[in-house]
């Protein structure tokens, strides 16, 4: 049965808003920022090899030509955490990216195992889920030690244990959905346009991405310890070719997040219907999405009733409302970026069946 539409006018004015898929940009951002971030630097030299790679050198020259090629696009913005060979604290390369407000962090590194073990790999932050995430993680953590006043910045972080080495809240992984589809992307345009091996979207605790309040990936883009894979890692045609990849999934996450499956609606404020009823569809606004079990009390959602939750693979998503009343979600959709959740965003479910807002709303 076709969806029947219920319009009762009113002479006011409303505002419409636009689908968040991800943070609404502050007053005056006209421009998508990503901020990119070199691993390693300066005395840190990150993993190297006995023939002479690093990957302080190898992620900067990625880095760059990242940027470079995004600085083709007019609507984006590219801020880096480090242009040339210096060392940059783990904590202020996420205070970059926060005070820049930025839209996506990216962090780039290289690999290294004592086997000839290859291909690349993606991170979001996450516990970890084994021992080999928990190596990774370390070591590219371990850089902590090589910072001033350690002891007291990072006397949360125990390295040497999964368990304490991040306290994830619901708020830290307010953008792990976000961060997984970026992942996602990338990892994609390694497998299908690189034929590279394809080591998978993987979660740990990477301090890196912990300092940041927004979506956030580690790239590891290879191992510079195999030897096939350390040739190509230190060509200039590996790392454009990996640059240009990473790239374009950057492009590819910002083009969805304008026609995202989700939809959008225009944020011009319009004359527009008090109440439009969809029959058959509930709407819901999501508000985070975790790996975790959390109750769905006020208090763990800032005061916000009415929560539900449902799983969906390995994620919990958790929801504020339910209607069929199209004003009425986005009135929701405004309490719940008012009360703290800015990535805060509009579901659909026609008859059970969760369908992309765009499908519905014309």
């Amino acid at each position: 049965m076709r969806t029947k539409l219920t319009y009762i006018l009113v002479f006011t004015l409303c505002l419409v808003f636009t689908s968040s898929f991800t943070r609404l940009q502050p007053p005056g951002k006209d421009k998508f920022i990503v901020v990119l971030d070199a691993g390693h630097g300066g005395h840190d030299p990150g993993k190297q090899t006995r023939s002479g790679l690093r990957e302080k050198d190898i992620a900067l020259k990625i880095t760059l030509d990242v940027g470079h090629e995004l600085e083709k696009n007019k609507d984006i913005q590219v801020i880096y955490t480090r242009e040339k060979d210096e060392f940059i604290d783990l904590e202020e390369r996420g205070a970059i990216a926060n005070r820049a407000k930025a839209d996506l962090f990216v962090s780039i590194h290289c690999n290294a195992h004592s086997s000839q073990a290859n291909g690349a790999e993606t991170y979001v932050l996450g516990l970890h889920r084994n021992k080999t995430n928990f190596e990774v993680a370390k070591a590219e953590n371990s850089v902590i030690f090589l910072e001033s006043n350690y002891e007291e910045k990072y006397a949360q972080y125990d390295v040497n244990s999964p368990e304490s080495i991040i306290g994830l809240t619901l708020m830290q992984e307010e953008y792990l959905e976000q961060s997984i589809y970026l992942a996602g992307l990338i990892q994609d345009n390694f497998r299908q346009k690189l034929n590279r091996h394809d080591r998978s979207v993987k979660q740990a605790g990477f301090i890196v991405l912990h300092q940041t309040v927004m979506p956030s990936v580690l790239v590891e883009t290879g191992f510079i310890t195999n030897t096939s894979e350390g040739k190509f890692l230190s060509s200039s045609r590996g790392q454009n070719a990996i640059a240009s990849a990473i790239a374009d999934a950057v492009v590819d996450y910002k083009e969805h997040m304008g026609t995202n499956e989700l939809g959008i609606t225009s944020t011009e404020p319009v004359a527009e219907v008090k109440d439009i009823i969809y029959e058959d569809v509930t709407f819901k606004v999501q508000l985070a999405a975790s790996g975790n079990n959390i109750a769905t009390k006020p208090y763990n959602f800032k005061g916000l009733r009415d929560i539900t939750k449902a799983r969906e693979g390995k994620l919990y998503k958790y929801y504020y409302g339910a209607t069929s009343n199209y004003t009425e979600i986005n009135e929701k959709l405004a309490q719940a970026k008012k009360s703290g959740f800015p990535t805060a965003y509009i579901v659909s479910f026609k008859n059970g069946i969760k369908t992309p807002v765009d499908h519905i709303v014309n």
